[in-house]
């Protein structure tokens, strides 16, 4: 149907009405990504009427499903349908409520450049874009307008995204913008489901707090202190077992010694083995499983333990006091016998009196008569 005006009236305005289909059923190769955009298929007529009518580029339609009251706008994208026949992306069939074939007016219209939208991703999954600014920058290629209250689609890394167009700039009553050859500054709104982190205010660090009387994490054994629970006596590093562990792991030579000859032993000859492909005759070392040392403290989630030895500061009168007690005797207790009685000590009389030896120019005789010494 078309609607003109006589002589110093409106210009002549296009308006028809065709059936709807989605675009999915257009005849000829597929058209995936007329899915996730704005814009329709119409028929060689409808080309026909608007040459003649001089409609102003860009060509934005309005369209209506007068029916349920509703309406939006899109634009052109080829002119290849059959004719009576429309192909709308199935998210537009859902704004208009409209089905497989119910009629829909379509009429010319003129939008204002857009110079704001803001949108409501109707997902979460829309924050696991990247780049959102990019991507809504590339799909809206696709788009020649956009209507307040629309809901439209588009792909991204195999995924399809849900968007909600909640205000647009410049406002009128079509409560429609042209999306083509204009700077748009888009908004976001939060996604629907989206649920603020919780943020507790207080210092940087917290103590976990207990409940029913049990730290968090649960208690790692029902009886006796942490220090027990985890057997950090026979653990730390100042104990004899820690001790004899470090040895262990720093040896070399940690496997008992073997004799080359034994008497009585036979002695086996190893005996030649046929190889076999794919497999080694070497018999691979069995890995050592060392017990010893200091063992990892295994404790619950969220415990900590605070149980290493502290080695108190020391001033300079303990110093002192220890250098004092360096410089004493080691040795100054009284000896044990083996009968279990103190050693008595020795009287005077008992001392050993050093023997005097004889001058070596002085001899002696048989008679005991001393013999004189020779003059030099």
């Amino acid at each position: 149907m078309m609607q003109n005006r006589g002589m110093g009236g409106r210009p002549k305005r296009f308006d028809e009405h065709y059936r709807c289909y989605p675009s999915g059923m257009l005849p000829g190769p597929d058209r995936d990504y007329v899915d996730f955009g704005g814009k329709i298929f119409m028929p060689p007529s409808a080309l026909e009427k608007l040459t003649r009518l001089h409609i102003e580029y860009p060509m934005n339609f309005e369209l209506i499903n007068g029916a349920a009251g509703k309406t939006t706008h899109a634009g052109v994208l080829e002119f290849v349908a059959e004719e009576g026949k429309v192909y709308l992306p199935p998210w537009m069939m859902d704004t208009l409520l409209v089905e497989m074939g119910d009629i829909l007016q379509i009429r010319s219209t003129s939008l204002k450049p857009a110079s704001f939208v803001k949108i409501q991703p109707q997902s979460t999954n829309f924050l696991e874009i990247t780049d959102p600014k990019a991507v809504l920058e590339m799909a809206f290629r696709n788009f020649a307008t956009l209507t307040q209250g629309d809901i439209f689609k588009f792909k991204y890394n195999e995924t399809i995204y849900e968007v909600a167009v909640l205000e647009v700039k410049p406002t009128s009553e079509k409560m429609g913008v042209s999306m083509i050859e204009t700077d748009v500054s888009v908004d976001f709104a939060p996604p629907l489901g989206y649920v603020e982190p919780t943020s507790s205010r207080g210092s940087g660090t917290s103590t976990p707090r207990s409940v029913n009387g049990l730290p968090i994490g649960g208690t790692l054994h029902h009886h006796g202190t942490m220090a027990a629970a985890i057997n950090y006596d026979a653990i730390k590093p100042t104990a004899s077992s820690a001790a004899s562990g470090a040895r262990a792991v720093s040896s070399n030579f940690l496997l008992g010694g073997q004799k080359l000859s034994k008497k009585g032993a036979k002695v086996t000859t190893p005996q030649a083995s046929t190889p076999v492909a794919g497999k080694s005759t070497n018999t691979p070392p069995q890995p050592l499983r060392r017990t010893n040392g200091p063992q990892p403290l295994r404790l619950a989630p969220n415990r900590l333990f605070f149980g290493y030895d502290v080695k108190p500061f020391k001033t300079q009168a303990d110093k002192d006091k220890e250098n004092a007690e360096a410089l004493q005797p080691h040795f100054a207790g009284q000896g044990q016998t083996l009968r279990g009685g103190a050693v008595k000590p020795k009287a005077e009389s008992e001392k050993v009196v050093p023997e005097l030896k004889p001058e070596p120019n002085v001899g002696r005789r048989l008679d005991g008569k001393k013999v004189p010494g020779k003059n030099p």
